[in-house]
């Protein structure tokens, strides 16, 4: 899935809103990452299943989504990642997708599991909130059990208490120790879920630290939503890092991966 001599970036808007502010953060971010010379693998999901509220917005849906994202990986010569929320979505996302991702909170569910690994993709599998991080080798072997081994996983915190998440950096030398990549889901872990009521908060303001501190605890990569302006982000909004902000935040998470791969 990634170089591992390369930190990979997960970046792109939380989910699907209109097609300037897909391409126009889908071009913006391929050029940062191309000229920092690290792994991008752009991120947008075509439906939000899990919103807080009924009345959230969620997306264009599958097959509105998916072509976007067609486009965004032919125009922009991308990898591309999306979110599935169903076993039946698999096989269609696959078709479109280089990367298909399990929610945090489907991490557990065999059956959707299965199915994203007898696509053959590569898979990003989440840690659950609810989840300590040794729990996550039974999804590894499930996840494995097809033949595919095309895996990472991703810690995006841990819930200890209502409206917060901490994120416990033991969980990336923990997880490594399965034999596979792990990411750090810096924009989630930053979130106060349900913490604004009809819908989740944010403390994007601590997005670096959190990062420098997963790169030093062994993550390989970084998973992060970026949106043009979080402000009037439809989705995730408080915990998004500004599109504005990425090159600097690239070009310091690179030197810092590149020092650590060198001296350990």
């Amino acid at each position: 899935m990634a170089d591992a001599k390369k930190l990979l970036i997960i970046a792109g808007p939380c989910v699907i809103e209109d097609q300037h502010i897909t391409f126009s953060t889908a071009e913006r971010l391929r050029d940062i990452c191309g000229a920092a010379d690290v792994d991008f693998v752009f991120k947008s999901s075509f439906d939000k299943a899990n919103r807080t509220s009924v009345s959230s917005f969620r997306g264009p849906g599958i097959e509105k989504g998916l072509d976007m994202l067609a486009q965004v990986k032919s125009r922009l010569g991308v990898r591309v990642l999306t979110d599935i929320h169903e076993p039946g979505q698999a096989a269609e996302a696959a078709k479109v997708v280089d990367i298909l991702q399990i929610p945090a909170f489907l991490c557990r569910q065999t059956d959707i599991i299965l199915a994203a690994s007898e696509t053959g993709r590569a898979v990003n599998i989440k840690k659950g909130q609810f989840l300590s991080p040794w729990d996550m080798k039974n999804t590894v072997e499930k996840f494995i059990s097809t033949g595919n081994r095309q895996l990472t996983l991703t810690d995006r915190g841990t819930c200890f208490g209502y409206n917060n998440l901490v994120v416990d950096f033991r969980s990336f030398p923990v997880m490594k120790a399965f034999g596979y990549p792990v990411i750090f889901d810096v924009t989630h872990s930053l979130q106060l879920p349900g913490g604004q009521g009809s819908c989740s908060g944010g403390q994007s303001e601590f997005a670096e630290p959190l990062a420098k501190a997963a790169i030093a605890a062994g993550a390989d990569g970084l998973f992060m939503e970026v949106h043009p302006d979080p402000s009037k982000a439809l989705c995730d909004g408080p915990n998004m890092i500004s599109l504005d902000k990425m090159e600097m935040f690239v070009k310091k998470m690179k030197a810092l991966f590149d020092h650590i791969s060198l001296h350990g």
